[in-house]
């Protein structure tokens, strides 16, 4: 259950600072305790770093399981920074030639912002590629987020990702199991909540063209949770479950900011049930000031958070550790007690769940 401080990375100590069990590696070393390694390949832009750290870190401290988990971040070199948050990674970020020699247990690939129209036209699709294909021979089991999904089924079985008609997929949706059955989501509610955040999509009819098994849909956000043939060895999420309760409310003002300067053509909307209905006119309003602003050449107005944050509810998060302590538990029952080989004897690897036929 610790999370093990095993670095200076900031995250551990914000994740003290909240009440999780964070361990000094001193202290660490001298529990009989296993230890599980998990890899977090850190692809957000500079103002979501830190973020996206805390946000996965909490989600695997939340698991239920009596480990000590050391997680490893690390990025992609290709991926354009600005100097702060360059010299924040050249100190606390390891290596990916690090990684692979001494091997993970378990890895989490984050979204990324879009930049091409084409995900192989962007400029870190090679080095990410490199360790999507180092990753399926030698890690037990890969969580893919948003753009990490959509370039892990492109990669691996040449399923493109289709923009979304509509727009962008926005909001807080309701979800349901599709398969109930599955390890992955056997004590999940049969109807929760989770955040989107995407412009593209692959469809349920998509995924299951490759022979990948769809666990959770939503009838107006699409799929939210696959896995590979297997069942387990890749698991593909295109919402955000990791998201804080303010996450979509920054990307709003980021988005409506960006807008004010010109940067995008259209005003963003709302994200879908962020709000409390009540409060939507307040935000509504915001949205027409900004307007007038922008017309007017007139400074940005500032956007009223403090009315808005009791009309914001995290109604996803328990499903959310449910999910990670599911996924972190069957890995602890099928990895190798030594970190660079992926599975103990015994376990198929193309069936290491022992699911497949049932």
């Amino acid at each position: 259950m610790p999370v093990v401080a095993h670095s200076q990375l900031p995250a551990f100590e914000r994740l003290r600072e909240e009440g999780h069990v964070v361990l000094d590696e001193n202290r660490a070393v001298h529990q009989d305790i296993r230890e599980l390694h998990i890899g977090l390949l850190n692809m957000m832009p500079d103002a979501a770093l830190m973020a996206t750290e805390r946000q996965f870190i909490r989600l695997v401290s939340a698991s239920n399981l009596i480990a000590q988990f050391h997680v490893h971040v690390f990025t992609l070199p290709s991926i354009p920074r600005g100097e702060k948050a360059q010299a924040y990674i050249e100190q606390y970020y390891e290596s990916f030639e690090t990684l692979k020699r001494e091997g993970l247990d378990a890895l989490i690939l984050s979204g990324a912002n879009p930049q091409a129209a084409h995900l192989s036209e962007e400029p870190f699709w090679e080095e990410l590629t490199q360790v999507i294909d180092w990753a399926n021979e030698n890690v037990t089991t890969t969580m893919c987020s948003c753009l990490a999904t959509h370039a892990v089924v492109e990669h691996l079985y040449g399923l493109k990702r289709q923009r979304l008609p509509e727009g962008k997929c926005w909001g807080v949706f309701s979800h349901t199991l599709a398969h109930p059955e599955h390890p992955l989501v056997s004590n999940l509610n049969t109807k929760f909540d989770t955040p989107h955040s995407r412009f593209n999509d692959i469809s349920q009819e998509a995924f299951e063209s490759k022979g990948l098994r769809v666990l959770v849909t939503s009838q107006q956000a699409g799929v939210h949770l696959a896995v590979s043939p297997d069942l387990f060895r890749w698991i593909f999420l295109q919402g955000h479950p990791e998201y804080d309760r303010a996450s979509l409310l920054k990307e709003y003002k980021r988005d409506i900011t960006r807008w004010h300067a010109g940067q995008y053509k259209t005003c963003p909307p709302i994200p879908y049930r962020m709000l409390d209905e009540r409060l939507e006119p307040l935000l509504n309003d915001f949205a027409h000031r900004v307007a007038d602003a922008k017309l007017n050449d007139s400074p940005m107005p500032e956007l009223p958070e403090p009315l808005l944050w009791n009309g914001i509810h995290n109604t996803w998060g328990d499903t959310a550790k449910a999910l990670f302590s599911n996924w972190i538990g069957k890995m602890y029952q099928v990895t190798h007690h030594e970190r660079s080989i992926p599975f103990m004897e015994g376990i198929d690897p193309n069936d290491p769940l022992g699911l497949l036929g049932k």
